[in-house]
C-alpha cells in the first residue's frame, strides 16, 4: 500500500513538472525570480527528451511499482506510457514537441521584452 502511494505521488509530481515546463516562463511574467527555476526545468525536460537522459523520476515509480509488485513503464519513460497515445496521438508526438517549445519560446519572449523596453526607456530618460 505505501510504494502503491508512492507511485501515485510520483505521477502527480511528474504531471506537475511537465506542466511547470510548458507554463512556467508564464508564471515567470508574474513572479519574476521563478524564471530561473523555469530555465532549469526546461533545460532538464529537454534534455531528457531530446538527448535521452534518465528521469529518476521515473526511476523512482519504477522501484515504487517494483515494490508493490506492479508492471514498470515501458523503457521509452513516463511521457510514452502517460501521455503518448492517451492525451494525444501517437503520430503527433513531434507536434506536440514543437508546440510545447513554442509556449516556453513565447513565454520567455514575453518575459524578457518588457524589461528591454523598460531598460530603453530608462537609458533614454
Amino acid at each position: 500500500m505505501p510504494y502503491r502511494l508512492l507511485v501515485d505521488a510520483t505521477v502527480l509530481v511528474h504531471l506537475a513538472f511537465l506542466a511547470y515546463v510548458v507554463v512556467g516562463g508564464f508564471l515567470a511574467w508574474r513572479w519574476r525570480r521563478t524564471i530561473w527555476l523555469h530555465v532549469v526545468a526546461v533545460a532538464w525536460g529537454f534534455s531528457t527528451v531530446l538527448v535521452g537522459i534518465d528521469c529518476p523520476l521515473t526511476h523512482l515509480e519504477n522501484w515504487a511499482r517494483e515494490r508493490a509488485g506492479e508492471r514498470q513503464l515501458p523503457s521509452e519513460g513516463f511521457i510514452a506510457h502517460y501521455l503518448t497515445g492517451v492525451i494525444y496521438p501517437t503520430n503527433a508526438v513531434e507536434v506536440v514537441r514543437a508546440l510545447v517549445a513554442v509556449c516556453v519560446v513565447v513565454s520567455w519572449i514575453g518575459f524578457v521584452l518588457p524589461r528591454l523596453r523598460s531598460s530603453r526607456h530608462h537609458a533614454s530618460v
